[in-house]
This record gives C-alpha cells, structure tokens and sequence, in this order.
C-alpha cells in the first residue's frame, strides 16, 4: 500500500489529527480518573481496551479470514505491544507521579524518531522535545518525596512497548487496509489483559454508572485517538510521527492544569515551550522541496498507518 507524496496542506492535517488524539486523550483521562480508584490499574486498562475492542469490531467489521499470515502475525505483535503500553503505563502511575510516568514512557519514541532518522535537523528537533521532557521530569522528581522503584521499571517497560507499537502499527498500516487490523488488536489486547485485570473490570459491569464512565472513556482514550493517529501515520514518516507525539504530554499539562487541578508552573511552560518549538520544526523540515517533490526523508517513502497510541492520563493516587 503505497501513500501520496506528502504536502504541506497534509502535513499540517496530519498534525492536527495528532493534536485531536492528544485532546481526546486527556478528556478521557478525566472520565477515567473517577474509575481508577475503584477498578485497579489493570482493570481499567482491561476494561477499556475490551470495550474500545467490541466498539470498532462492530463499527468496521474486519474481514480478518481473508488476512495472510503476514498480516495475521502482524496485528498479533500490535495487539502486544498495546497491552504491555497500556498496562504498564497505568501499573507506574499507580506508584510514581504521573509527570514522571509520562517522562520516563516518552523516552521510547524520541529514541526511535532518533534511530529512524539521520538528518540534523531531525536530530536537533528530537533533541529539543526530549529537553523538553527532561524538564518535567526534574520538575517532578525534586518535588516527589520518593520514586517507587517498580513504577520506575513499569514505565521503562511501558517506553518499551511505546516504541513497538509505533512499529508494529506502521507494519499493521502497511499490510491491513482500513481500521480493521487496529480493531482485531485491540481484542488481542484486550485478551492479554484480562488475566490481570478481569476482577477489577468485573465490578464495573455490576454498576450502570462505572460502566457508562468506561464507555465514554474507552471512546476518548481509546476510539478517536487511535483513529485520528491511525489516519495520522499513514501520511507521516515514522521519525516525524514520534515527534509530534511529544503533544501528548504537553496536552496532558493543560487538561492537568484545567480538568485535574494540576499547578502549572514557569517550568512546564518551558517544557511546553520546547516540545512545540520541536514539532514546528519537525513539521517545517517535512515540507516539499522547491522541484516540487518531495524533501529527503530517511523514513520508508510510503510510511504505514499507525494506531494512536495511548494511554488515557489519569491523576496516580
């Protein structure tokens, strides 16, 4: 499956597009913060995951007995690696604060928009948003009494698996048109999770109003973001994709500020101030050289949709 040649007019689409999952994503951590508490780290990834699942199997209805066992393999290996972000990213922010989290889990896409690319002005913009996110991690570790060493490794893991998912979902883009791959991944998701997590999503589905809180969260944290990036990836080269997701912390700081409460001081404004500076140039450097076609790009030329990614951002208690 081959894309278009990338244009300024759908750079800048694509860039909204992971603007619009990065906002999706904080308003459902609003509505997931209120099931957190009750239902455990792992039961909320369960049951979210399970119910984002069911929603787009219905809605696109892949025809997955037609797949090849390339693409079967494929979505399996997505389906893997969305669990072990989800659940782990939700495991480290039941133990250090959700700042650090968010840091520490970024580290896994700038170090893979580094080794995808080789240009310096890349390199520089990867440079820049992961000053970016070193700040908020300073920022958060000075003012943390402690630091849970298994938070910590649960959002190293959680980075880990970040990085192969945005692979993975290239892979997925490339081999399985349309949201039906993301849809079967999610169920393998799903599945990977309820061993863990099925106690916890048990207690939701006894109460009409835990369960309509999962509903709506599995549609912001889960249904628009993971569309909107899916569409997103399919126009941008995998490098540049990892860069722009650098507003998904900046975006979590804003919906903080103003859903959760959350102080934001001179030195997340700094953070902000280097994480946008780095997608602008990301975006700038993706632009369509004066011939007309299309600027260098190290990336693969017809780079493959990815899913959203995420995790909804939820306030560790």
């Amino acid at each position: 499956m081959t894309s278009p040649t990338p244009t300024t007019a759908g750079t800048a689409s694509s860039v909204s597009l992971v603007v619009g999952s990065c906002i999706s994503l904080q308003f459902g951590a609003a509505t997931a913060a209120e099931l957190f508490p009750v239902l455990g780290s792992w039961g909320v990834t369960a049951l979210r995951l399970s119910i984002a699942a069911a929603i787009l199997l219905v809605a696109v209805r892949p025809r997955a007995d037609r797949w090849t066992r390339h693409q079967w393999r494929s979505v399996l290996v997505l389906g893997v690696a969305l669990a072990g972000m989800n659940g782990f990213f939700y495991a480290s922010i039941a133990r250090i604060p959700l700042g650090v989290a968010v840091a520490i889990e970024f580290l896994g896409p700038l170090l893979l928009a580094a080794c995808l690319s080789r240009r310096r002005r890349d390199l520089l913009c990867v440079a820049t948003a992961l000053g970016g996110m070193v700040l908020l991690g300073l920022e958060n570790a000075f003012t943390a009494t402690s630091l849970n060493p298994s938070g910590v490794a649960f959002a190293l893991v959680a980075a880990g698996f970040w990085a192969l998912y945005i692979l993975a979902t290239a892979k997925v883009g490339d081999s399985v048109q349309g949201s039906g791959g993301l849809a079967v991944a999610l169920a393998v998701a799903a599945v990977c999770v309820l061993p863990a997590g099925a106690s916890g999503a048990a207690v939701a589905l006894s109460d009409p109003h835990l369960l309509a809180i999962a509903v709506l969260t599995a549609v912001l944290a889960s249904v628009i973001p993971y569309t909107l990036e899916l569409s997103a990836l399919r126009r941008l080269p995998r490098h540049v994709f990892g860069v722009l997701l650098a507003f998904e912390p900046v975006m979590a700081l804003i919906a903080g500020g103003l859903l959760l409460g959350q102080p934001v001081g001179v030195t997340r404004l700094a953070a902000i101030a280097l994480v946008v500076a780095a997608s602008i140039g990301i975006t700038a450097s993706n632009r369509p050289n004066a011939a007309g076609g299309a600027s260098d790009r190290s990336a693969p030329s017809h780079p493959p949709a990815v899913g959203p990614p995420p995790h909804a951002v939820t306030h560790a208690g």
